[in-house]
């Protein structure tokens, strides 16, 4: 049998006989394959065991075939999660193209004369995700290579090669760095370093904008100690910077973390400034542009290229990336338009039916269905778009399966996704019996992720014990579908 959306919605509708699931008994033993060996346990018994509670759906299929070899509510959608990247990484390569890299650049809107710019120097950015605080250090090295001391005119930022965004999804609690802001100029992923330390007369805090070669100190975040158990953090934006109060019950005696940036553009801009002047070139109080003024480029600093920043993206799960190149691709002017922009594509592309309110999968609200992500893996493969080779391998030991080779590798290559009581699996597997199999694993409680409170969202009672059981289920499946004779 091959596995079309067509033919899953004919069967289901007509009640036509889909690849079922077992329904064995938990207590029951295993029935014995020839020679012996113990059959692999039956997919419904395990999906028993894990007991998440809401719903789980999953499709396993033959690479080389597309035939299925076993599903579960191949139709539901769920949340994709981070899984979504692997959509968003389709989408990039497509539209941008492989060897796609992103250029900031230092313009002056007129000559240097005598170490001065005659005229406005623009920090320029083109939306690179990627962009550090050491890039902009050699940036500043360079410029004052060229034998700029300082401007005649105007210190200006330029942000406008892709839109702003406040944060990626306004579900998520304030201080949780993986949720930040972004613009066409963003730096460190758009998270600000937090320090503390507990001395003699209370607390000592940082914040700086450290990379492995540069710590500069950033003053358009700033930090309160308050004298407080609840809540921990408190965010309020004004102009440009970011003031943040945290509880002093919840610090320690010592230690650091990562916030958001909710004015990259800003951040970049001071960042920058603060290198240069340690250079030696000296630059007024950055002003924030949109519209790009014409000019000659002094500096230019390139990313590297897009299948290499992709390949850390899938790795990493890096949001901020994910989204900036989605938006990159779109050319939309909000980040709902442009994931309804991948998302028409992506339906179109491969003759799915998801849902995607962004490139991430960071919000709720993104559905697909594991019948969908197996079907747009397949097609993407077949047609030679080169995501497998960047998506993370991991070896799978085969533990319990029953197999010949107890404790063989499987090969998988796979995209992880994870929220609040949800997880994803999405990719391929090769097991040691030579079959190649796509396959797409979706588990979400509902129930559980919505009675959050929002203080609970970042560390929720009972999420890592959950997630610990979805992704032992996972593991079990696939040894499952190793197993499976072919």
């Amino acid at each position: 049998m091959t596995f079309t959306r067509r033919w899953l919605i004919a069967a289901l509708l007509a009640g036509a006989a889909t690849p079922a699931l077992p329904e064995a008994p938990l207590r029951s033993p295993r029935p014995l394959r020839r020679g012996g060996l113990a059959a692999p346990p039956d997919a419904a018994s395990l999906v028993e065991q894990a007991a998440l509670g809401g719903a789980t759906a999953f499709v396993v299929a033959d690479a080389r075939t597309g035939r299925v070899i076993e599903s579960a509510n191949a139709a539901l959608r769920l949340p994709p999660a981070s899984t979504a990247k692997a959509i968003t990484a389709l989408y990039a390569l497509e539209k941008l193209g492989a060897d796609h890299r992103f250029t900031t650049r230092l313009v002056a809107t007129g000559p240097v004369v005598n170490g001065m710019v005659q005229g406005d120097l623009v920090l320029v950015g083109s939306g690179d995700p990627t962009l550090s605080t050491d890039a902009l250090g050699d940036m500043a090295a360079q410029l004052r290579k060229a034998g700029v001391k300082g401007v005649t005119g105007r210190y200006l930022a330029y942000s406008g090669a892709l839109p702003a965004i406040p944060e990626i999804d306004p579900a998520q609690p304030a201080h949780v760095g993986y949720n930040p802001a972004l613009s066409g100029l963003n730096l460190n992923f758009n998270r600000v370093h937090f320090e503390w330390k507990r001395g003699a007369k209370g607390y000592s805090v940082t914040m700086d904008a450290r990379a492995e070669r540069f710590v500069p100190p950033v003053t358009m975040a700033r930090m309160q100690v308050v004298a407080r158990d609840l809540p921990i953090y408190t965010y309020a934006g004004d102009q440009g910077s970011d003031s943040w109060t945290v509880a002093s019950t919840a610090l320690g005696a010592a230690g650091s973390r990562w916030l958001p940036v909710r004015h990259p553009d800003t951040y970049c801009a001071e960042v920058f400034q603060t290198l240069a002047r340690a250079q030696g070139s000296t630059l007024p109080t950055a002003q924030m542009v949109r519209t790009l003024p014409d000019g000659q480029t002094l500096v230019s600093w390139q990313s590297q290229d897009l299948r290499q920043i992709l390949r850390d993206m899938l790795k990493h799960s890096t949001n901020l990336t994910a989204e900036a190149l989605g938006l990159a691709a779109s050319g939309a002017p909000s980040l709902a338009q442009s994931a309804r922009t991948m998302t028409l594509w992506a339906n179109a592309r491969f003759g799915i039916s998801a849902d995607l309110h962004d490139h991430s999968g960071l919000g709720g609200a993104s559905r697909i269905s594991p019948a969908d992500m197996v079907t747009a893996l397949l097609a993407a493969d077949r047609a030679g778009m080169g995501l497998r080779p960047i998506l993370k391998t991991a070896r799978l030991a085969d533990k319990g399966s029953g197999q010949r080779n107890p404790g063989q590798p499987i090969m998988v290559t796979a995209k992880t996704g994870t929220l609040n009581f949800v997880s994803g699996l999405a990719g391929h597997a090769s097991p040691a019996n030579g079959r190649d199999l796509v396959f797409a694993i979706y588990c979400a409680n509902h129930s559980r992720r919505a009675a959050l409170p929002p203080e609970d969202r970042e560390r929720p009672a009972g999420g890592p014990e959950w997630l610990r059981r979805a992704r032992t289920l996972q593991s079990r499946l696939i040894e499952r579908w190793a197993a499976l004779p072919t």
